[in-house]
C-alpha cells in the first residue's frame, strides 16, 4: 500500500508537468504539437468514427440491391449505407490530406458543405474540399490556424513546365498559394495602408529574382518603394512621365518585336495584324525564346492622378498603353502586376476596362466594403464578406481569388526589406539583356560587381 501512495505521489506531478508541456507546446509550438500528439489523435478519430460520420453527415449512399438481399436472407440486419472510400492518407506538419473516392450519386459540393461538420466531428482547426478529378477529391485537413504564425515549407521548386510559378503566400488549408503568370497573367493587388500589400510585393520580388525574368517597376514616389531591389531591375520608372515612356517601350517596341518573331518563327505573313495572332512565345524554342517580362505597378492611381491638360493627355496615354498591354501582351510572354489602395472607376476613363484584364485578385484589409467589392465583387459576395472581416492585427492576411469564383485566405510570410535587397544585389548578374530597356536600367551593368553570386537562404524545416 505505500509502495502505491509512493507511485501516485511521485507519478502526479510527472503527469501535471507533462500536460503543461503539452498544453505550452499547443500554444507555443503548433507544429510539433500536431505531429506528436494532435495528428495520432485526429487519425485515430477518423478511423473509428467514418463510416458512422459519412453516415451521420449525408455523405454515405444506400447499399446496393444484391447486398440488401443477401443480408436479408440470411437474416442478418439491415446493411448498412456505404461511405466514400479512402484511398490514401498523407501527413504533414500542417495536418493531413485524405484522398478520397466519392460514393455513386455524390459530388465535390455535397461533400463541400459537410466540411463544417466534419470538422467539429473529427474536432480539427479546418477541413476544405478539393476536387482532384471526376469522383475523387481530397480533403484537406490542418490541425492549427496555420495563418497565425506563416511557416513557409522548406522545398518549394518550381513545378516542371512552370517558370513563372512563385509562392508568396500560405492558404489557410496548408498549401502554398502561388502566383502563376501562365495561368492567370495579369493581377490587382488592393489593400490599406499597412495592410501587408507591400509584403506581398516583397516576396513576389523575392521570388522572381533568381529566376531567368526581366523585372520592370514602376513607382511613382520617386522610386523609394522598389529603389532598394534596383541591382536586380531591368527597369524602373519613378514617376508618371517615366511610366508613360516605358509602357511606350514595351508597347509599341518590345511586344512588336515579339509578335514579328512569333510570326517569322511560324511562317505567318507579315500582313498579319498582331491583334489576330494565337501563339505565344512558349511555343518557340528556348534557343531563340525572349525573357518573360513582369512589370510591377506600386501605386496605380498616380499614373490616373493629375490637373493641368498636360496631365490629362498624360494620362490618356498612360491608361491607353496600359490597357492594350493587359490585352495583348500574355501572348508575348508580358505580365502586369498593379497595386493600390483603392482602384475603380472613380479614377477616371479606362480604369474599369483597366480592372476587367486583371484576374487574379488579392485583396487586403481595407478600409471601406467599396474597395473590397472593387476587388472581389465580380468573384463572389462570399468573398467581399471575408475581406471586409480581416482583423487589422494580421497584416499580411488577404482574400485571393479569381474570375471564375475561387477564393481561399491566404497569408505572406514576413520578409525583410533588407533580405529581399540583398538577394536582388547577389542576383544582379542574373537581369538579362533587353536593349530596349536599357535606357531605364536604375543601376549600370558596369556597377555591378562581376563576382556577384546568388547565395540561397537556408530553408525553413
Amino acid at each position: 500500500m505505500n509502495d502505491l501512495l509512493a507511485l501516485i505521489e511521485a507519478g502526479g506531478p510527472i503527469a501535471l508537468s507533462g500536460t503543461a508541456g503539452a498544453l505550452y507546446a499547443r500554444e507555443h509550438a503548433p507544429r510539433g504539437y500536431w505531429s506528436t500528439v494532435g495528428l495520432p489523435a485526429a487519425l485515430f478519430r477518423i478511423g473509428r468514427d467514418w463510416a458512422s460520420t459519412m453516415e451521420v453527415c449525408g455523405l454515405s449512399t444506400e447499399p446496393p440491391l444484391w447486398k440488401v438481399f443477401l443480408t436479408r436472407r440470411e437474416g442478418q440486419q439491415l446493411a448498412r449505407p456505404v461511405p466514400p472510400k479512402v484511398r490514401g492518407v498523407r501527413p504533414s506538419t500542417r495536418g493531413v490530406r485524405l484522398r478520397v473516392r466519392l460514393a455513386k450519386g455524390m459530388t465535390t459540393a455535397t461533400v463541400a458543405d459537410a466540411a463544417e461538420a466534419l470538422r467539429h466531428a473529427w474536432q480539427v482547426h479546418s477541413v476544405h474540399v478539393v476536387e482532384v478529378r471526376p469522383g475523387i477529391v481530397d480533403i484537406r485537413i490542418t490541425g492549427f490556424d496555420v495563418l497565425r504564425n506563416v511557416v513557409m515549407p522548406g522545398k518549394l521548386n518550381a513545378k516542371p513546365g512552370s517558370p513563372l510559378r512563385v509562392p508568396v503566400a500560405l492558404a489557410e488549408d496548408g498549401t502554398v498559394y502561388e502566383r502563376d503568370y501562365q495561368a492567370k497573367p495579369h493581377a490587382l493587388n488592393l489593400g490599406a495602408t499597412g495592410s501587408g500589400k507591400s509584403m506581398l510585393t516583397r516576396n513576389l520580388i523575392h521570388g522572381l529574382a533568381p529566376r531567368h525574368v526581366a523585372i520592370c517597376g514602376v513607382d511613382c514616389k520617386m522610386g523609394v518603394e522598389q529603389m532598394p531591389f534596383a541591382p536586380r531591375l531591368s527597369a524602373l520608372a519613378p514617376d508618371p512621365d517615366a511610366a508613360l515612356d516605358l509602357f511606350r517601350v514595351l508597347v509599341k517596341t518590345v511586344m512588336v518585336e515579339r509578335y514579328d518573331l512569333i510570326r517569322d518563327y511560324l511562317g505567318i505573313p507579315g500582313s498579319v495584324t498582331n491583334g489576330d495572332i494565337t501563339a505565344d512565345i512558349w511555343g518557340l524554342p528556348e534557343r531563340i525564346r525572349p525573357v518573360p517580362i513582369v512589370v510591377i505597378v506600386d501605386e496605380i492611381a498616380e499614373l490616373f492622378l493629375g490637373s493641368s491638360d498636360r496631365d490629362k493627355k498624360r494620362i490618356q496615354e498612360t491608361v491607353t498603353l496600359m490597357v492594350r498591354f493587359a490585352q495583348l501582351a500574355r501572348s508575348a510572354g508580358m505580365y502586369l502586376e498593379v497595386n493600390g489602395q483603392r482602384f475603380g472607376s472613380e479614377l477616371g476613363k479606362g480604369a474599369t476596362l483597366l480592372r476587367s484584364q486583371l484576374s487574379n485578385r488579392v485583396v487586403h484589409r481595407v478600409n471601406d466594403t467599396d474597395t473590397a467589392k472593387m476587388g472581389l465583387g465580380d468573384v463572389a459576395e462570399s468573398a467581399v464578406h471575408a475581406a471586409v472581416n480581416i482583423s487589422p492585427d494580421l497584416a499580411g492576411v488577404a482574400i485571393a481569388g479569381d474570375t471564375s469564383g475561387h477564393w481561399q485566405r491566404i497569408r505572406t510570410p514576413y520578409r525583410s526589406l533588407n533580405e529581399t535587397a540583398v538577394l536582388c544585389a547577389q542576383t544582379a548578374h542574373l537581369v538579362p539583356n533587353v536593349p530596349a530597356l536599357n535606357g531605364f536600367r536604375p543601376v549600370p551593368v558596369d556597377a555591378i560587381p562581376e563576382d556577384s553570386v546568388y547565395i540561397p537562404a537556408p530553408a525553413a524545416p
